[in-house]
């Protein structure tokens, strides 16, 4: 078999393994808490007197509830690569369906804010590579935004934008003009560590003798880095947004709470809140795969930003 695609298989059996990792680890953990699912289920936080053990027992047994936990777990597994994630506690809908729901408003809202941090950390990039002054002045502001708490930047930009100027809506409204205070507040701390590995890796390739051969050829210093020099910066570039991806689904619970969003991450803090370990643990599933995936097709890009890579992936 070609060594390419082992590489390849390898780095999606990889890959699989995290996502299982991910999922034991969220199974295991919260199966540990100290609340007894039973309770969740027959609403015992509203009207606990009236529930009965033989009533709780029941519930045990219909959710498997009081199955040794290994068996739990591996009847988990099989209900879910049959795409079956379980069934709310509290909602009382399949897991699948309510994040089916959610996904739009999320998937907007992580487009937007991607989009905005790619754009942002290229300008940003471009523009102050090789230049002292300028490269000084954008990393602080990039080490103040990357050290800032999302709901601090959300916070400011609503009482700049919203509160003073008017010129966005506090609260989500179902339209565009809603959509881009959240996803500056995604963007801007996405955008910033992005920036700041995009600046070092040109400066690096600037140093470079075919970027003197280039300059003498009369180009000027935006030419050279836009057709010479950024294709060979991309790939560490391409790594950090792999991982800053990460963060945005992290940063997309508060973001959404905070401007009263529906979504995804709000979903998962509705269900945090009240309990319900089935959809909790879907989203955790949901996340780990969607991180999982945007990794791998970065991987893959990489080969079309360098083509000096002998394989699609790195070395894993």
């Amino acid at each position: 078999m070609d060594a390419r695609v082992l590489r390849i298989a390898r780095r999606v059996a990889l890959s699989a393994l995290t996502v299982l990792g991910a999922i034991t680890a969220a199974f295991f953990a919260l199966r540990l808490v100290p609340i007894d699912p039973a309770f969740v289920i027959a609403g015992a936080g509203s009207d606990a007197v009236a529930i009965t053990p033989e009533v709780l027992q029941a519930i045990r047994t219909e959710y498997h509830l009081d199955q040794p936990l290994p068996l739990q777990y591996l009847l988990y597994l099989s209900r879910l690569v049959q795409g079956d994630l379980g069934m709310s506690y509290i909602q009382e809908q399949p897991v699948l369906q309510l994040i089916a729901e959610q996904a739009r408003p999320t998937l907007a809202l992580a487009a937007l804010a991607s989009t905005l941090a790619v754009l942002l950390s290229l300008a940003a990039g471009l523009l102050t590579a090789g230049r002292r002054r300028a490269g000084a002045l954008a990393g602080m502001v990039e080490l103040v935004l990357a050290s800032t708490p999302v709901f601090w930047i959300g916070f400011l930009l609503m009482l700049l934008f919203s509160v003073w100027w008017q010129v966005f809506p506090l609260l989500d409204k179902g339209d565009l003009r809603s959509l881009i205070l959240p996803a500056l507040t995604l963007a801007l701390p996405m955008a910033a560590p992005l920036a700041q590995v995009l600046r070092r890796s040109l400066e690096d390739v600037l140093e470079q003798p075919f970027i003197m051969t280039a300059r003498a050829r009369g180009l000027s210093v935006l030419a050279v880095k836009l057709r010479h020099a950024l294709r060979h910066a991309l790939v560490p570039y391409l790594t950090m947004l792999g991982f800053s991806f990460g963060a945005l689904l992290g940063g997309a619970a508060i973001t959404e709470t905070l401007f009263g969003r529906p979504g995804l991450g709000r979903l998962l803090v509705n269900a945090v809140t009240r309990q319900d370990m089935p959809l909790v643990l879907g989203l955790v599933t949901v996340s780990t795969l969607a991180f999982v995936i945007v990794n791998l097709l970065i991987d893959f890009a990489y080969l079309l930003v360098d083509h000096r890579l002998k394989s699609v992936l790195p070395p894993a």
